[in-house]
């Protein structure tokens, strides 16, 4: 299993310089091999809409619909506080590593809080 964390999905749809590195993941994202933490949608969505517009937030949440989104539920919530507390994340990435660790799922990313744990993958310049 594939979760493309925010930052990913967002270089990929704002066409940042890490878009390219991103493309064969975004574009091969289905319900089978990849999840979704409901907390992506919204921090995509949110960046999205806010920069680019609504209609362009709304393709954006067409593509990330291709996945299975996971709703944060107590079991990934209980998980993403005792994540948060031993590796200092934040709450967003606490949640979205406990998704992860749940699911079985790799993550993707070029998010620097994230880059050195285990069952990460690192997109670098």
């Amino acid at each position: 299993m594939i979760l493309i964390d925010s930052y990913g999905w967002i270089e990929y749809f704002t066409d940042g310089p890490l878009a390219e590195s991103y493309a064969p993941y975004v574009e091969g994202a289905n319900e089978e091999e990849y999840v979704t933490p409901a907390i992506v949608v919204y921090e995509v969505c949110r960046k999205i809409k806010n920069s680019q517009g609504e209609r362009n937030a709304l393709e954006a949440f067409a593509q990330i619909s291709r996945t299975t989104i996971v709703e944060l539920t107590s079991t990934i919530s209980l998980k993403a506080a005792d994540v948060s507390i031993a590796l200092k994340l934040g709450a967003a990435d606490a949640i979205i590593f406990a998704t992860a660790q749940e699911c079985g799922a790799e993550i993707v990313t070029s998010d620097k809080h994230l880059r050195d744990l285990k069952g990460v993958k690192f997109v670098g310049k």
